[in-house]
């Protein structure tokens, strides 16, 4: 069975991300997570968001979530001696962004709407998002490590495993393992309509993912092309089972999220990327000029159609109730 809507029912927190209709509801907060013990590091470029160990999230999220920021997104952030070619780590159940997510659910359980990444980047010598020979990424060969990292974090306790890799296939492929592993009430966001950006920057010095030679032009969407091929990838990943379908970047695609909106049933998420994040942080004179360029932001990713916004904006949005 491919498409199971019970999915997005499954709890209150997933029915309010997805249904809820307000700014407030549809957020969720990125957090980069890395190994270790009482660490917060601010993270150059991205004023306000920091690399936390698994016990400092806990109190982040936790406060949070008492401003009503109930739902994250985790990234692995992979120490050098822990890469390898193959990615190994990114499915090692010891690892601290699997005691993140057991911590998460432990603590918040049903009321915390728990996202995980799902590539390959973090995890390897050489940055790519795949598998690599000769120079060059292996498809499906990936797409089974993927398989891998995603029944994981699912038996860990994700709500939504987050495929962002961009292979062909892989959304069919961890449907497919779901099922066999009786894990009928495990998400999938797909990183449908993901584009080969220059907004991506900070992100890659966070999560210290950048590959190691050439770029990912091969298998992220070319910036130029049409909304034909945004759609197709869309309808690809929804018919192959995905619970959530995302457009990424958000601002500089708001055209392409309308049409993807309007083109598949599933709800639609948009990520409002470090490099767009980055530019308003710079742009703004004050913390007055900053909150009504957030909530321009915001709302224009609610008016182009998007049912859950990922944005780095969540935390101060929310504490300082910007947004409700």
């Amino acid at each position: 069975m491919n498409i199971r809507p019970r999915i997005n029912r499954w709890t209150a927190s997933r029915r309010n991300l997805i249904n809820g209709g307000t700014i407030l509801s549809s957020l969720v907060q990125p957090h980069f997570v890395v190994a270790g013990e009482q660490i917060d590091e601010p993270i150059r470029g991205m004023p306000g968001i920091h690399q936390q160990s698994v016990d400092v999230l806990l109190k982040t999220v936790e406060e949070d979530a008492s401003y009503g920021l109930k739902a994250v997104m985790l990234f692995g952030v992979v120490a050098h001696e822990h890469k390898d070619a193959r990615a190994s780590y990114a499915h090692d159940t010891s690892s601290h962004l699997h005691q993140a997510i057991y911590a998460l659910k432990k603590a918040h359980g049903d009321d915390l709407v728990v996202m995980t990444d799902v590539c390959l980047c973090t995890a390897t010598e050489h940055g790519h998002c795949g598998l690599v020979h000769d120079r060059e990424i292996i498809n499906d060969a990936s797409v089974n490590v993927l398989v891998n990292i995603a029944l994981s974090h699912a038996k860990a306790g994700a709500d939504y495993v987050c495929a962002s890799d961009m292979m062909d296939g892989r959304i069919d492929s961890i449907r497919s393992a779901f099922e066999k592993n009786e894990l009928t009430g495990s998400g999938i966001l797909a990183y449908s309509v993901k584009y080969a950006s220059s907004f991506y920057g900070p992100f890659r010095h966070a999560a210290q993912s950048s590959p190691g030679f050439g770029d990912r032009t091969t298998h992220q969407m070319d910036v130029r092309s049409g909304y034909e091929e945004a759609i197709l990838e869309a309808n690809l990943d929804e018919s192959e089972g995905a619970d959530i379908i995302m457009v990424k970047p958000g601002l500089p695609y708001l055209d392409v999220l309308r049409k993807v909106a309007d083109s598949v049933v599933r709800p639609v998420a948009v990520y409002n990327v470090s490099g767009e994040y980055s530019m308003v942080m710079n742009a703004a004179d004050d913390e007055a000029s900053r909150q009504h360029m957030v909530v321009e932001v915001l709302t224009a990713f609610k008016r182009a159609g998007a049912n859950v916004v990922v944005s780095y904006h969540a935390r101060e949005a929310a504490r300082k109730r910007w947004v409700n």
